[in-house]
């Protein structure tokens, strides 16, 4: 945390707000590392030891949202017992603790969430919640009109129900190049399905996850959500 003024940092704490955190200071009821504080243009840091009536106030967690378009070949974790490369080694440079959003497999490619803010993470993983989650697939072969039909109606993948209605549309025939759009999120769920109609899958990239879109982020790089795409995806 850089230093900051002193009343924004009771605001951003959630004390109050900042115009009521200055007469606070005025009033004599803040202190700094046990020195009461009545100058307003003080500036503390993380380090300082911030009191307002005799009570620490501890500054709220910094919410990052990083989108990251995960290379081929990488593990979708924190961490990996193995020494693989793991979707981490490519934001070493963000000083918050972050998580990634749901899975994206090893061998696929793609827009990954990472971001500290378990609420949100959850809304977007949640089944509940049916968030679309948007592939471009290169498939061995092009499917059949039963397959079609067979991905839209649902398939048995696995123990359990069929898969839910799911949406694809093929893009390219020549390339076999399909667009599937999913509301789950079950292990290589568009694999297996695809594996399911006779078209396994050659390659495979995650474009969009509810409202968010890759766009050109170039592979293995990241880039920070703009305020208006948290906003959208947190709605």
């Amino acid at each position: 945390m850089e230093n900051l003024r002193l009343q924004k940092f009771l605001a951003d704490a959630g004390v109050a707000s900042r115009r009521k955190s200055e007469e606070f200071i005025i009033a004599g009821r803040v202190s700094v590392n046990s020195k009461i504080i009545t100058e307003l243009g003080t500036k503390v840091s993380q380090n300082d030891v911030v009191c307002v009536d005799g009570s620490p106030v501890i500054p709220k967690a910094k919410l990052v949202y990083i989108m990251l378009h995960k290379p081929e070949g990488v593990i979708t974790s924190v961490s990996d017992p193995q020494g693989r490369p793991v979707v981490m080694d490519f934001v070493k440079d963000i000083k918050e603790r972050l998580f990634p959003v749901g899975r994206l497999d090893y061998d696929s490619s793609g827009l990954l969430l990472l971001t500290n803010d378990g609420k949100l993470a959850q809304k977007l993983t949640h089944p509940s919640y049916n968030v679309p989650k948007t592939y471009i697939a290169n498939l061995r072969k092009i499917p059949s009109k039963e397959g079609l039909r067979a991905f839209k109606q649902g398939i048995k993948i696995d123990e359990g129900p069929k898969t839910s209605a799911a949406k694809i549309k093929i893009l390219d025939k020549e390339s076999c190049t399909v667009q599937i759009t999913i509301k789950e999120g079950r292990n290589r769920q568009v694999r297996k399905m695809c594996d399911a109609i006779g078209c396994p899958v050659l390659s495979l990239k995650r474009v969009a996850m509810g409202s968010l879109k890759l766009g050109d982020l170039p592979r293995g790089k990241y880039r920070y959500l703009t305020e208006e795409e948290i906003s959208n995806v947190s709605k």
